[in-house]
């Protein structure tokens, strides 16, 4: 485990990443994106609208495509599962043409777009959304400016670099192929999204850790989310909390700390 030192000035409840590391320990990296590689105002501010700006013509332009056909029919499973529970005030829907019905399903997605649901058919339609954006220009993946140097560094360290988030897998690749940094992909040696399991369950680490064939004691996870890392720590790896400039701090810091990639693995 990393060792802990009380930071200077910090008030007891703020943790940093002491050196030197146990850097022999941490054989791979794993990073979160929203809040560790990439500012939250992109996904916010950016991805999010670009998504529901764009929702219903991506569906009516791609109603032959069975991908899209079936995250369709997967958000009306879901809609209609939780129509009945108490507080939901979910958009019309109706089937009474294919275009009526897009139409219901590009209304519930904005719905979920605006409440940041993160099941895993409206983060796959998203990613499939964002290609389009990404491969016309209109959208660039903004990562910290840290993060193309650290990846560098860990990968002449011989470390590899895999990344977990709520976004698909289609998300997080295009993301880092189309970055301001340029074309990032070849870092990372793998990429998981929910369909391993929520960020939350420590089955969802471990998951991981075999699939990159190492001991979860191995893998060092980076987040600026406490219940992942706490997830992640239950699993056995590794863990540090991402305090970005746009990261709110928890009151409490039961994780090391570090503020840019610099000061990981440096």
């Amino acid at each position: 485990m990393f060792w802990a030192e009380l930071s200077a000035g910090a008030t007891g409840a703020e943790l940093s990443l002491s050196l030197p590391f146990e850097s022999a320990l941490s054989h791979a990296i794993l990073v979160d994106i929203e809040g560790t590689t990439t500012p939250i105002s992109f996904v916010y501010h950016t991805l999010f609208p670009f998504a529901a700006t764009h929702v219903e013509e991506f569906l009516q332009g791609h109603s032959t495509d069975n991908e899209v056909s079936h995250l369709a029919e997967q958000l009306r499973v879901h809609r209609e599962a939780h129509a009945g529970e108490r507080g939901t005030d979910f958009p019309p829907w109706s089937d009474a043409s294919v275009s009526e019905r897009l139409h219901s399903v590009a209304a519930y997605v904005r719905y979920l777009i605006e409440r940041d649901s993160k099941i895993t058919p409206l983060k796959s339609l998203e990613g499939r959304i964002w290609e389009d954006g990404y491969h016309s220009g209109e959208l660039r993946g903004e990562v910290y400016p840290d993060v193309p140097i650290a990846f560098t560094r860990w990968r002449a360290q011989g470390r590899r670099i895999a990344s977990f988030s709520s976004g698909s897998i289609r998300a997080q690749q295009l993301l880092f192929a189309h970055s301001t940094a340029g074309d990032l992909t070849g870092f990372l040696d793998a990429f998981f999204d929910t369909t391993t399991g929520t960020k939350h369950e420590a089955q969802s680490y471990q998951r991981i850790a075999a699939a990159l064939s190492s001991a979860p004691a191995d893998i060092l996870f980076l987040s600026d989310a406490t219940a992942e890392l706490d997830a992640a720590g239950a699993a056995g790896m590794q863990t540090a909390f991402s305090l970005r400039p746009d990261v709110n701090k928890p009151a409490l810091l039961a994780h090391p700390c570090f503020r840019t990639f610099d000061e990981v693995f440096p």
